[in-house]
């Protein structure tokens, strides 16, 4: 498994749009239906716009009716093994709190982490109603 998911982000890296950085990244998900899902990073001029290679992955399953994740693959050319951001780490939690990941570099570098240890509190003061506002409701 970790093997194809290392392939197919692989594969992905080759295919990202990054002329500004050339910074590579892609990814694969596996979905617990056994689907593998691949994606790579998409940068744009105003770099607040850019899309991360994980954001790509979990946008393309949920186009195809994908909710359920397992495992998640990373790739990128670095000295060691990368992270998804901040804003990725979010959005990979909406689904799959206890995610695993696999990040790798070209080198073969490769290091694992649950999401649950990258973003331990994902939910926590989201959506909360402020105290005592329920009552001017």
């Amino acid at each position: 498994m970790k093997n194809d998911l290392r392939q197919a982000a692989s594969e992905a890296r080759l295919r990202a749009y990054a002329p500004y950085s050339s910074f590579r990244v892609g990814a694969a998900l596996l979905t617990t239906s056994g689907a593998v899902i691949s994606g790579c990073n998409v940068e744009n001029l105003s770099f607040g716009l850019t899309v991360c290679a994980e954001r790509v992955c979990v946008g393309k399953a949920i186009a195809q009716g994908e909710k359920a994740f397992q495992a998640l693959a990373i790739i990128a050319d670095t000295e060691t093994p990368v992270v998804p951001c901040g804003a990725c780490r979010q959005v990979l939690a909406e689904f799959a709190p206890s995610l695993m990941i696999i990040s790798w570099t070209l080198g073969g570098k490769s290091q694992e982490f649950s999401l649950a240890e990258l973003l331990p509190l994902p939910k926590q003061g989201i959506l909360e109603v402020p105290c005592g506002t329920w009552a001017r409701q």
